[in-house]
């Protein structure tokens, strides 16, 4: 499988079989994503390559999507919208802005099912992080999925927010060479 790191007009031009790629990742459970999400997904896509430090990588065999990734450099102040106050509400404000603010944000990971343990996700993680300054790239999973929990640690992600009492939460991971990864507490 070929990765390579496209440009944002580029990864438009592929926005059929991204979604498609999008449906095959996050159909099941535990995100249980549907025709709807996938939508919302194309959609957010347009005004996301427009994000300053905007990053894409795509995998393909034999012509065939397979998996992307996608990531852009987090603003400052701090986003309050979607997930993001989840992360503030585990971190505290303070951590929020040193960790977070002005490093890579990994939005997208996605693979088809026949894929996935193949190690095609670290490549795209690495495509997409390669260049990152100073390692700070960071990204929210579901704790619902113990798949992606244990994905991310065995690449040497570092978990930095504790799950949620009724496991329905997000939690923050710090790339492997995020500077303040050895501030987390693990294992969680």
């Amino acid at each position: 499988m070929s990765v390579r790191v496209c440009a944002g007009t580029e990864l438009l031009d592929l926005g059929t079989a991204l979604r498609s790629v999008y449906l095959d990742a996050f159909g099941a459970p535990p995100w249980h994503e549907g025709e709807a999400e996938a939508d919302a997904f194309t959609a957010r896509l347009v005004a996301n390559v427009g994000r300053p430090g905007f990053v894409a990588a795509v995998a393909a065999e034999d012509g065939r999507l397979t998996g992307f990734a996608t990531a852009w450099t987090t603003p400052a102040p701090f986003p309050t919208d979607r997930s993001y106050g989840q992360a503030t509400a585990a971190l505290g404000s303070e951590r929020t802005r040193a960790w977070l603010c002005g490093a890579l944000e990994i939005d997208e990971l996605a693979l088809r099912p026949a894929a996935q343990g193949t190690g095609l996700g670290a490549r795209l993680l690495d495509a997409v992080t390669r260049d990152c300054p100073e390692g700070r790239a960071w990204l929210l999973t579901s704790q619902r999925s113990a798949r992606a929990l244990s994905f991310y640690r065995h690449l040497g992600w570092h978990q930095a927010t504790h799950p949620t009492p009724d496991g329905g939460g997000l939690i923050v991971f710090l790339g492997p060479r995020h500077p303040a990864r050895h501030l987390t507490v693990q294992p969680l």
